[in-house]
């Protein structure tokens, strides 16, 4: 096997998975192991780090790839983070991670050079490359899940901002009311997250109660998932739910629109999943506020890698970092 292995290290708040794959001129690159672990169950991000290089290892050697065949390691991680320094800097969804430092020792342990983005950035890349973005110069994608973040391909570039800040659109403010996301009440990230539809499901469900209605989405805890399921099965209260995500969506992407004027917009996760129960209410938004010529020139898509993105954007970090170096 020539010198073409790739690692990648996708860390979750929850999970954390290692990748290995092989570029081999297929496109996206080929899987040829993963293995995961609860994130909490190492104890501290000294310990975690340890363990993926080990797991790394161990998928090196099952697969029969030298540590001399390994051409770079991507580390996929929810930020802020300082991409250039490799530092985790404070994730909320990984509290007491501040300041841990990874793309040093990951490349003293595995003898390959190691690139860290935010989980934004590196699915904007994985995108561009093998899914929906395929063939553009200028796209955003659009995170969609627990949080909502951005990362920009500009000019056929990623873009990171003066401090590796650019694309953290969830902390724009739609609105003076309304659910609280990245610390702010009304945010983009309130609206359009998991966390954001549960918290405004919630207080429809509160109002509607209050009146002494009936109110229904489905047995079990209400999530994101509970909300669509009954939107598709036609309740009113998640099909409201969802008027106010998909209207709040339209004027978020509106002003990246009107911003940026990109090519392309690829949305993951949530979005991805209902696309059917949110893309008309968001164009309607879009058609009032974004302006028109930016509109017209730009496709809104839903994530094309699935599932999987995870994984390969942990690749597509390591394999544009060993390009650009």
């Amino acid at each position: 096997m020539a010198h073409n292995g790739v690692i990648g290290f996708d860390v979750g708040g929850t999970k954390c998975a290692v990748i290995l794959g092989l570029v081999d001129g297929t496109q996206p690159p080929r899987i040829l192991g993963k293995s995961r672990f609860p994130t909490r169950e190492t104890g501290s991000p000294s310990a975690c780090l340890d363990r993926m290089c080990r797991e790394a290892k161990a998928l090196l050697s099952e697969h029969g790839v030298e540590l001399e065949q390994l051409t770079g390691v991507g580390i996929s991680c929810g930020g802020p983070l300082d991409s250039r320094r490799g530092v985790i800097l404070s994730p909320p969804n990984l509290p007491g991670w501040s300041g841990a430092s990874w793309t040093e020792r990951i490349a003293e342990a595995l003898g390959a050079p190691a690139f860290m983005e935010n989980d934004a950035n590196a699915c904007a890349l994985a995108e561009w490359r093998w899914g929906a973005g395929q063939g553009c110069r200028s796209m955003a994608f659009l995170t969609f899940g627990t949080g909502l973040g951005a990362g920009l391909i500009l000019d056929g570039r990623l873009y990171r901002g003066a401090c590796g800040m650019a694309g953290e659109l969830g902390h724009w403010r739609l609105s003076d009311y309304g659910p609280t996301g990245y610390g702010k009440e009304g945010s983009f990230e309130g609206f359009c997250s998991g966390g954001g539809i549960r918290q405004l499901a919630e207080t429809l469900a509160l109002r509607e109660r209050q009146k002494g209605a009936p109110v229904f989405m489905g047995p079990g805890p209400l999530t994101a998932r509970a909300v669509a399921e009954a939107a598709r099965q036609g309740d009113p209260l998640a099909l409201e739910t969802l008027e106010h995500v998909a209207r709040q969506l339209g004027r978020g992407l509106a002003l990246l629109l009107d911003l940026l004027n990109p090519e392309r917009i690829v949305i993951g996760s949530i979005y991805a999943r209902c696309e059917g129960l949110l893309r008309d209410g968001m164009l309607r938004a879009l058609e009032r506020e974004a302006l028109p010529a930016s509109l017209a020139a730009c496709r809104i898509l839903p994530a094309a890698l699935g599932d999987r993105i995870g994984d390969f954007a942990a690749l597509a970090i390591a394999m544009a970092g060993t390009e650009q170096a």
